[in-house]
């Protein structure tokens, strides 16, 4: 769906451009762009295989494995449908992971297999209550070092790059406990209202 709204954009902002007789503008400002955004491409691609192979460094060094079974108690509370030790649950634990390292691109795969495990158990195709949380704390999602925005600043030359990490800690704390009272809050209201 996202696909085709983006399509659609383009091919309006083209025939807009086309009507108005503004296409050599249009052209001007892809072209223009086409070098800068390769730049930006290769040198995010540069941090981020950096920051996978740390994250494959850490997870053979067992602090993965660490991290989730430090974070599996308070992961459990959150996802209370899930039972003990389905594979959900570390599918779960690696995304949340992946994003508090700020690799949103190496947890969107671990946050997939998760939702299909989390569709299997709960046997729909109606998004289950461990799904919406799922997709709510994904979308908040707890960073602790956001290496894709570092990436940005240092691409620029930025004259402190890291100096948006506690500001990113502090802002995606509130984003993610935001996340879980809103997704608690309609699920309750929800549930009251098959009640009645």
């Amino acid at each position: 769906m996202v696909n085709l709204i983006w399509a659609f954009l383009a091919v309006a902002g083209i025939a807009y451009a086309a009507f108005n007789g503004t296409m050599e503008e249009v052209n001007k400002a892809i072209f223009s762009t086409l070098d800068e955004a390769l730049m930006i491409t290769l040198s995010l691609a540069g941090v981020l295989i950096f920051w996978l192979g740390l994250m494959k460094i850490a997870e053979e060094a067992g602090l993965l494995a660490g991290l989730a079974k430090l974070f599996r108690p308070v992961v459990k509370r959150i996802f209370p449908d899930i039972p003990e030790n389905h594979p959900a649950l570390g599918y779960i634990l690696s995304n949340m992971t992946a994003n508090m390292f700020g690799l949103g691109n190496a947890a969107t795969p671990m946050g997939l297999k998760a939702m299909k495990e989390l569709k299997n158990l709960s046997g729909s195709d109606k998004a289950s209550r461990s799904m919406i949380t799922l997709l709510a704390i994904n979308t908040s999602s707890l960073t602790i070092v956001p290496t894709t925005v570092i990436a940005i600043r240092m691409k620029y030359d930025s004259s402190d790059p890291t100096s948006i990490v506690g500001a990113t800690i502090l802002a995606t704390i509130i984003s993610t406990i935001s996340a879980l009272l809103i997704d608690r809050y309609f699920y309750y209201r929800r549930k009251r209202a098959m009640r009645s």
